[in-house]
């Protein structure tokens, strides 16, 4: 494998430890690096290649849009993409959501979001609802505020000194529950744990909560027990608490419904999209809102206080527009739904492995847990580094994975994502339990 890395050039890697391949091209769900070697790409790079690569009509739009008009300050003028891209992302968001806030990435979006929540209530005449409530496990991104909504401690460690406070409501992780998910559920699960931790902030300090409708990578594709959104939202309600679905990892199709919350009915005060909303030809997220949040800001500051140079984006908005085209010229949205079961079909080699205590997911979402024992589902220390090694050996095999790590007490916990493209064969599908096994294998022998 060539050597690309720090500090033979002069990139500065999001890694400096280890030599990275140099990938030439994408083709559907396979990459290729610069000696012909192809890796299915069965986490579509971070969840974001939902398309797949190389979708010639989306790159067009691109560029066709990068002729005509790059960029304008979206604080001066608007332009055809970003209404276009506004008016079909609300067409599908749930609800009464429906004012679209384009902005370049995830914890850009969710930082946006909280600021949102925090200003409409100051502008409502209560200005002591400042406290964000988040799920543990749970991750929301990298900036400041981000970071502090989210409990990945390796990531906080550095930066505790600059981070708010947020407290921590326990996430229905069924695997790690002792209710496994089913009743009678324990208050993580049935969702009382937010209501206890609301009352115990004072519901009049409390100004949003903030979750992911599924498990993303901190509790590894996690489905919540049928209920406990409906609760959540009735929770949020009664205590006046703003509800903000994260869907950056879980929405845009990822689960076999255009955003996680429409499985179970709920409309969240606020969502955000990103990652795969622009199936990775541009960066893209967004904000979406109701006109009851909007109208507030309206007529107090006039509009949201969280200013982005590359917020309204034309040719982001462009490329976003051109894949949600996409997806519905394709019905591939519907196709994930449809492919569930093929994947999870694929990963059966995969669940008496003796590394993996569990499988679980939804869509074409899964995640693989990895522990030292079955039986006990106990972890493996995290000196080990075991989701780190699973994820080279998979790459060693042709297999692009996601790992998780130092999501469990203590810093320990190994999870291995799996999120491919809406497009996947049942042919790739079966290629993908096949050489997860063998990645697994090469680490017990």
């Amino acid at each position: 494998m060539p050597s690309h890395r720090y500090p033979n050039g002069h990139v500065f890697y999001r890694t400096l430890s280890r030599a990275l391949p140099l990938v030439t091209r994408g083709e559907g769900a396979w990459l290729v690096d610069e000696d012909g070697r192809r890796y299915l790409d069965a986490a579509g790079g971070a969840f974001v290649a939902n398309l797949g690569h190389g979708v010639r009509e989306v790159a067009d739009a691109l560029s066709a849009q990068a002729r005509t008009l790059a960029y304008v300050s979206g604080l001066r003028f608007t332009h055809e993409p970003v209404e276009r891209f506004a008016e079909a992302l609300a067409a599908l968001a749930p609800g009464d959501l429906d004012y679209v806030y384009p902005l370049g990435s995830g914890s850009e979006a969710i930082e946006a979001a909280l600021k949102l929540a925090r200003q409409y209530w100051v502008e409502s005449g209560y200005a002591g609802k400042h406290k964000v409530l988040a799920l543990t496990p749970g991750y929301h991104g990298n900036t400041l505020l981000a970071l502090s909504a989210s409990a990945r401690e390796h990531y906080r460690a550095l930066y505790r000194d600059w981070l708010v406070e947020v407290p921590r409501v326990p996430a229905p992780y069924a695997y790690r529950c002792d209710c496994g998910g089913r009743a009678p559920l324990c208050d993580a699960c049935s969702g009382a744990a937010l209501e206890q931790a609301i009352e115990l902030e004072g519901p009049e300090t409390v100004a949003a909560f903030i979750l992911e409708p599924v498990g993303g990578s901190s509790t590894g594709a996690s489905v919540p027990a049928p209920g406990y959104l409906r609760r959540v939202r009735e929770i949020c309600d009664r205590h006046q608490v703003l509800l903000v679905a994260d869907e950056v990892l879980c929405g845009a199709g990822r689960t076999g419904r255009w955003s996680a919350v429409d499985h179970s009915g709920v409309v969240p005060d606020l969502i955000v999209y990103g990652k795969g909303i622009a199936g990775g030809y541009a960066p893209l997220s967004a904000v979406v809102a109701p006109r009851r949040l909007a109208d507030v800001l309206a007529a107090g500051s006039g509009g949201l206080v969280h200013a982005q140079t590359y917020s309204h984006h034309a040719v982001a908005c462009a490329a976003g527009l051109a894949a949600l085209t996409h997806l519905a010229r394709h019905e591939l949205v519907e196709r994930v739904a449809s492919m569930s079961a093929c994947l999870f079909d694929a990963l059966a080699p995969v669940r008496g492995h003796p590394l993996v205590g569990d499988v679980r997911g939804i869509g074409l979402l899964a995640g693989v847990e990895l522990v030292a024992g079955r039986d006990t589902r106990a972890p493996v220390p995290r000196a080990a580094k075991l989701a780190e090694h699973a994820t080279q050996a998979a790459l060693d095999a042709g297999l692009v994975v996601w790992p998780n790590t130092g999501h469990l007490p203590g810093g320990d916990g190994d999870i291995l994502m799996l999120a491919p493209p809406f497009t996947i064969t049942e042919a790739e599908c079966a290629e993908i339990g096949s050489r997860l096994r063998t990645a697994l294998d090469a680490l017990t022998t």
